[in-house]
């Protein structure tokens, strides 16, 4: 058995062998940030692994050359800079055998202030104004979603994913939503998708409905689309797009995690497929070649994160019901895009998970002629939804999992519609029925629906 001692040495050394390896261009005056790690695997997530196998450390590159930022921390990865740029957030182990946590550390000089007391691994720290913090917890061997203060450290973290997979969170985008990725279908499958969710867990949806291979490690750039890594290359969401466009870039294979630089340039974690480490490149969109930025003999260099203030996010107050239960109104269930017989849809089956991680019958209720239905539902908890024919057959079921908060009442256009479908201007049919949702919950509540 090694000593303290010689642990500690091999931790020195491994620090020593990155700074020695590393290769710089001439520097920028924009101080930069970077994870160096002997192996990298972007998707371990998916299945609770981990990322950095063999350890890794976050590099500062600024006037000088690149050197380690918390030089005392057996391992640190996953630098993201608060928005006016004066904070860095990470996660880190100060011992080689301590759990991943998240700490805080001046951009410009000072000691790293632990923030999370996590029992398990807290990964991918990300800035919310206006003092918060999201990241990832290991709860149970699986990754959920967190938010907690940055100031109140009694304040227990909350809790903003409800899947029986792993979230882990990329961006705060800039009209205040989480962006994040999980597997597709949602909680369940074997590729990663990017979703969004609220600050407070509410509004949970795909950010586009063309699914198909694995989108992962998602950035907004200054134009508000958002750019992703994709099996073969960079692919980025429009605003005027309901579905991906692919990016013309050098062939490679790239990380994601994408930067856009005060010039308009890119920074890329890229390799060329043959060489199978990443290196971090400059790119100008439209460009036949990257530049050389960073490269570590051995190494991968990847999450480049510049340290400057950039725009904060809207930031929304919670529209939460202090309820256990969550009301949902479907417009048309016949939106999407699966087309069904018209008058084909009689009833919809709720289900939560059972105890086994089985489905389990919550309930039923009507749809009406023109699709609509209204239901409550336990908050907090798995859900799936099928739709049935008069005969009780099924006409389309959920694949994956979604979840509604409690207190959340929400709207729903169809069925898997898409975030660029409109409701059409009509009252629907279930309201003449009743405005008292279908009651799927366990035990009926006494107090009353309420509403917006």
């Amino acid at each position: 058995m090694r000593s303290r001692a010689a642990i500690l040495f091999c931790f020195v050394f491994l620090a020593l062998a990155l700074r020695s390896g590393l290769s710089e261009t001439p520097k920028s005056d924009v101080p930069l940030l970077y994870t160096v790690a002997r192996a990298y695997s972007p998707l371990a997530w998916m299945r609770g692994g981990e990322r950095f196998p063999q350890g890794a450390a976050i590099f500062l590159r600024d006037a000088e050359r690149g050197r380690a930022l918390i030089p005392g921390f057996a391992a640190s990865a996953d630098a993201s800079v608060s928005f006016d740029g004066k904070t860095i957030l990470f996660a880190g182990k100060r011992g080689r055998l301590d759990r991943w946590q998240i700490w805080e550390i001046p951009a410009q000089s000072g000691d790293a202030r632990q923030v999370t007391q996590c029992d398990d691994d807290c990964v991918r720290p990300l800035p919310v104004p206006p003092d918060r913090v999201v990241f990832a917890q290991k709860t149970a061997g699986r990754f959920v979603l967190k938010i907690a203060s940055l100031s109140a450290s009694n304040e227990k973290p909350q809790q903003l994913t409800f899947i029986p997979g792993n979230s882990l969170p990329l961006d705060v985008l800039r009209d205040g939503r989480v962006l994040f990725e999980a597997a597709y279908p949602l909680g369940e499958g074997a590729t990663s998708e990017l979703y969004t969710v609220y600050t407070d867990g509410s509004g949970i949806e795909s950010y586009r409905c063309d699914h198909g291979d694995s989108r992962y490690a998602g950035k907004q750039v200054s134009s508000g689309d958002i750019v992703f890594a994709h099996e073969g290359g960079l692919a980025r969401f429009t605003s005027a797009l309901a579905h991906e466009v692919a990016i013309s870039a050098p062939a490679g294979a790239y990380a994601g995690d994408v930067i856009e630089t005060p010039a308009g340039e890119w920074l890329v974690s890229w390799h060329s497929g043959t060489q199978k480490n990443f290196e971090l490149r400059k790119w100008e969109p439209g460009a036949p070649a990257l530049q050389p930025v960073v490269a570590e003999t051995g190494g991968n260099v990847v999450q480049p994160v510049l340290v400057v203030a950039r725009p904060t996010p809207n930031s929304h107050p919670s529209g939460l019901h202090n309820w256990s239960y969550a009301n949902v109104l479907c417009l048309n269930a016949y939106r999407s895009p699966q087309r069904f017989e018209k008058g084909s849809i009689a009833t919809v089956r709720f289900y939560g998970r059972g105890p086994s991680g089985t489905p389990q019958v919550l309930g039923t209720a009507p749809v009406e002629k023109d699709g609509s239905f209204y239901v409550r539902v336990t908050g907090n908890q798995p859900l799936k939804i099928e739709l049935l024919d008069e005969s009780g057959n099924t006409v389309k079921k959920e694949a994956g999992w979604f979840w509604l908060r409690g207190g959340e009442q929400r709207i729903c256009v169809g069925c898997h519609a898409g975030p660029a479908a409109a409701p059409e201007n009509a009252v629907p049919e279930v309201f003449l029925r009743s405005t008292v949702p279908a009651d799927m919950t366990a035990v009926n509540q006494r107090s009353s629906p309420g509403g917006h």
